[in-house]
């Protein structure tokens, strides 16, 4: 691109900066979907690289096929998905643009149903479909994120920076930390994703609940969780009022004897 065209897009940038409000910066997505792609690559690797991951391939591939499962379920499917499980103790899932996403085995632990460990990852999903993760990336770099384009130095650099901060990884929980909009957004699309898939959907809600009791008991082994979306009982109590407004369905699955195998499986490792 040439300085004056340069110029021009960034003179226009700023034009943008002055008449957008606030609240309407905060649902900005400069972002396409190749760009979350290439973000969330970068940051994937990031991530395994800092973080001890789980490597049993029967949990593995169970997490996968849950995780698989919702995505259908969602008809949303723009990315392509990816399940990891993070080696970690905490009770914790994350999920990172573009479809790669994170459940710690904490977190297996301490689901006591498959409808409860369907309805975090669906939670998760929702966090994808919404762009939630483009948007706080928009929102913490602001307008440098459509310089770097306008600048013509492409999704890489940008992907390198965010993916530095996920090193540490401490750092790097900032950018999924949520306003209570996208929160609800994500609940409310767990709650349809399992009902969708089969599952019930009550499964979200109880695990807040656990979650809430978790949190008075043992704090720090849900700390990183309450960092990044607190389930307070307003959240239970609108999950459950997204699941009133739902028609009566039977046959809604609450667990299976595969989770259980998988719990135990995990249990069972020191």
């Amino acid at each position: 691109m040439t300085p004056l065209k340069v110029k021009k897009s960034l003179a226009l940038i700023i034009a943008l900066a002055i008449f957008v409000s606030c609240a309407a910066v905060n649902r900005l997505n400069f972002l396409s979907p190749k760009d979350e792609v290439a973000i969330g690559k970068q940051t994937a690797r990031e991530v395994e690289r800092s973080l001890r991951m789980y490597r049993d391939p029967i949990v593995l591939a169970y997490i996968d096929s849950l995780g698989q499962a919702m995505v259908r379920a969602s008809a949303l499917a723009q990315f392509q998905y990816h399940f990891k499980v993070v080696d970690a103790p905490e009770v914790n899932a994350f999920a990172l643009p573009g479809g790669f996403l994170y459940v710690n085995r904490g977190l297996i632990k301490a689901a006591s149903t498959e409808s409860e460990l369907a309805g975090v990852i669906g939670h998760e999903i929702g966090h994808v479909v919404g762009h939630h993760g483009a948007r706080q990336i928009s929102k913490r770099y602001g307008f440098a994120v459509l310089v770097d384009m306008i600048a013509g130095r492409g999704e890489t650099s940008l992907a390198r920076e965010i993916a530095a901060q996920f090193a540490s990884f401490g750092t790097g929980l900032a950018l999924l930390k949520y306003g209570r909009l996208a929160e609800r957004e994500a609940d409310a699309f767990a709650v349809q994703c399992a009902v969708n898939a089969g599952i019930d959907p009550e499964g979200v809600a109880r695990f807040f609940q656990t979650l809430l009791t978790l949190h008075n008991s043992e704090p720090k082994g849900v700390e990183v969780w309450f960092a990044t979306h607190p389930p307070t009982q307003a959240r239970i109590d609108f999950v459950r009022a997204e699941i009133a407004k739902l028609p009566p369905t039977d046959g809604l699955k609450k667990t299976s004897i595969r989770f259980d195998q998988i719990r135990a499986r995990v249990l069972a490792r020191r």
